[in-house]
């Protein structure tokens, strides 16, 4: 043979060694792209906060948006927020649209039926707010005050409840939202709110000069957990484990922080 033949047939098995190692670097990429983790969809209500809302530029934001993404990063998988109409939210996670329910969701004995739920995060519950200078220490003190508080709210449920409890107050007034209760209450139209606690400690983080919130609890208390779909074991376990270190590293009291000015996750 030939140097002139011996170097084509070399030249020919450079070139088979590099096309293969191409395609075999084409089918790892596929095998890759196959493997990486699958992005979880979170729905939620986008219009409640400070848990999940739309800021000023349109970008969903809050304190269960910045835990998802902080647990998201450390489970090493992308991550989407999509709001959903809450009301339908069991359909939703059932169906798949989306994966994860996290945005003030109560945990309850009825939403167990077809909810998987993470460990408890944060109780909810109805507390009350007061001017700097009041001298009211507790639910015995709004005997005779005009009392504030949302239409549509757990607070007004259990006020409308309590027949004795409203009567006791000179007047229970009731607000389109906190914000315009807030600024009754800075301006002495009013001399206490009853609130949700997270409401009401986000508000007050942005005017902490102005109002005290009272440790005093107002009815029943209820506590928030994350919703997976009930056969989705693997996905609330990873979740949780994040949950979990994020807690014991101090993280979820920072993030608490930001949003409330006091970290009133559970301990």
């Amino acid at each position: 043979m030939g140097d002139f033949m011996m170097k084509k047939i070399l030249a020919m098995g450079l070139l088979l060694l590099m096309v293969g190692a191409v395609l075999g670097g084409c089918g790892s990429d596929s095998a890759k792209k196959a493997d990486a983790p699958k992005k979880i969809v979170i729905g939620l209500d986008d219009n409640y906060p400070p848990m999940g809302f739309k800021d000023e530029k349109n970008e969903i934001v809050g304190f269960d948006i910045d835990l998802a993404k902080e647990a998201s990063k450390r489970l090493n998988r992308e991550v989407e927020f999509k709001g959903i109409d809450w009301s339908s939210k069991e359909a939703e996670l059932k169906s798949s649209r989306v994966d994860i329910l996290w945005n003030g969701l109560d945990i309850t004995e009825k939403r167990k039926e077809n909810i998987l739920f993470s460990d408890p995060y944060m109780d909810n519950k109805q507390i009350i707010f007061i001017p700097k200078a009041s001298a009211i220490k507790g639910v015995d003190d709004l005997k005779g005050k005009v009392v504030g508080t949302q239409s549509g709210s757990s607070a007004e449920e259990y006020i409308d409840g309590n027949a004795d409890f409203k009567a006791s107050m000179k007047e229970v007034k009731k607000y389109s939202d906190y914000i315009s209760a807030f600024m009754d209450l800075e301006n002495g139209r009013i001399e206490a709110i009853v609130a949700d606690e997270i409401t009401g400690r986000y508000y007050m983080s942005k005017h902490p000069d102005k109002f005290v919130a009272l440790d005093v609890t107002v009815g029943p208390v209820t506590t928030f957990g994350i919703g997976f779909r009930k056969d989705d074991q693997k996905l609330r376990d990873e979740v949780q484990k994040a949950m979990n270190e994020m807690k014991q590293d101090g993280t979820m009291a920072k993030i608490a922080e930001k949003w409330f000015g006091k970290d009133i996750t559970k301990k």
